[in-house]
């Protein structure tokens, strides 16, 4: 399937609540929804080069959020031009029933499992907390904000954001959304410039596990090329995996299969969701299906049937040249007999080339098999500030005391050292 990209046309639409900041005369516009964004001043402020900053796919989240979670935008202009943007997910979070207690002590943590113990450390379980999210918790990578170059320079992008998020909060104030902290959701570590002035507005530095990227070589025009690429040990184990696989079907899902198949789709999502040690976004069960009505070119949902019944399935979302591994699932048992998630990195690989991405995003979480697949480490951080002066004085000895060990012993699968970690900031 070759993709086509989606032009969509621009709608103006009114605004829903102004606030008013004096640094380099940049005053910031507040919204809830959507629907009330200025279209033409939003698409002029936000990149071209991220999707996931982009109305079309943010309208998709908001039109079918995971359980509990509300929306917060900031449009940012200077001389009554659009300049920057920024995107905030306030998530209710009560701490007995997001943590599987059971799970929560990963010797080392993905993120939100990370997230799961600095709560137990910091509150006793039957305490509520809201957070307004600067970036997605659907996603991993730098999707939180972005200014543009011209207008604002890095040194001054964070006090900038910071009056605008203190405004916001004075604005959710005022709608009863009272707010415990903010969570800056996530950044390369190579990105001094927002460690530096996110420390210096007392936010504390976690360390979470790190996204692994594969960067895919320009001459790789097949998958065959992937292959000869490799390490006969690792050719050994693609052929190994694939054979494992034998008896079981693999198909790209339309809207309408998507559809038909939707229970069973989420179902097996949320057997891999529930065994993670922190649950702090349940996705809605459609969230995907419509993803497919809205980037029908450039979202692919793989189904893996066994006996004609679905049996794992994963997903892709192309951010230009950029694919992201995006949710997944698959029956656990079978996994083991037919190596179904090994297969599914081999698949994503495949589709990454042969629709000419650069990369390919694998996110967090297995990260030794996605090595072996030939996926780098790119550590990340997240920055955490508590509302209450007082606490945010205890947060940053507890997180430190929750970093993730390195417990994993990285791949190298190709025959030539040319994989290397680059910059992604």
């Amino acid at each position: 399937m070759v993709r086509k990209k989606i032009l969509t046309k621009s709608v103006a639409t009114s605004k829903q609540a102004t606030a008013t900041g004096a640094r380099q005369k940049t005053r910031v516009s507040i919204f809830h929804t959507c629907a009330d964004i200025p279209r033409l001043d939003w698409e002029a402020a936000a990149p071209k080069h991220n999707r996931f900053l982009q109305l079309p796919y943010l309208e998709v989240i908001e039109a079918n959020p995971p359980l509990g979670m509300h929306f917060t935008y900031l449009l940012f202009y200077q001389h009554h031009r659009p300049i920057g943007v920024a995107i905030g997910q306030i998530q209710y979070f009560k701490a007995d029933r997001s943590i599987n207690k059971n799970r929560e002590d990963n010797p080392n943590p993905c993120f939100f499992n990370t997230f799961a113990r600095f709560i137990r450390g910091l509150v006793a379980s039957k305490v509520e907390f809201n957070v307004l999210v600067v970036g997605n918790l659907l996603l991993t990578g730098e999707h939180g904000f972005y200014f543009s170059p011209e207008a604002v320079n890095p040194q001054q992008a964070i006090p900038i954001l910071e009056e605008g998020l203190d405004m916001c909060m004075q604005e959710l104030d005022k709608r009863k959304q009272r707010l415990s902290g903010i969570l800056m959701k996530e950044f390369y570590d190579t990105n001094q410039t927002v460690s530096q002035g996110l420390k210096q507005h007392a936010y504390n530095e976690f360390t979470i596990q790190p996204s692994m990227v594969m960067d895919l070589r320009p001459e790789w025009n097949d998958f065959s090329d992937y292959l000869t690429a490799l390490q006969s040990k690792y050719r050994v184990r693609v052929k190994r995996a694939f054979k494992k696989a034998d008896g079981i079907e693999k198909r790209e899902l339309d809207i309408d299969q998507i559809a038909q198949h939707l229970d069973q789709i989420y179902e097996l999502y949320r057997s891999i969701a529930s065994n993670s040690g922190f649950n702090m976004i349940n996705l809605n069960k459609n969230y995907l299906l419509e993803l497919k009505k809205a980037f029908p070119e450039d979202f692919y949902l793989n189904g893996y049937f066994l006996n004609g019944e679905l049996v794992g399935f994963y997903t892709t979302l192309f951010n230009y040249r950029e694919m992201e591994a995006h949710f997944l699932g698959f029956d656990q048992e079978l996994n083991l007999k037919h190596q179904i998630y090994l297969n599914m990195l081999y698949d994503m690989v495949r589709t990454g080339i042969e629709n000419n991405a650069e990369r390919i995003v694998f996110a967090r979480t297995a990260l030794e098999i996605k090595s072996s697949v030939g996926a780098v480490a790119h550590e990340m951080n997240c920055y955490l500030r508590h509302r209450n002066a007082f606490t945010n004085n205890f947060v940053n000895p507890i997180l430190e005391y929750l970093r993730p060990t390195k417990d994993w012993k990285p791949r190298h699968p190709f025959r030539e050292n040319r994989q290397t970690t680059q910059s992604l900031s």
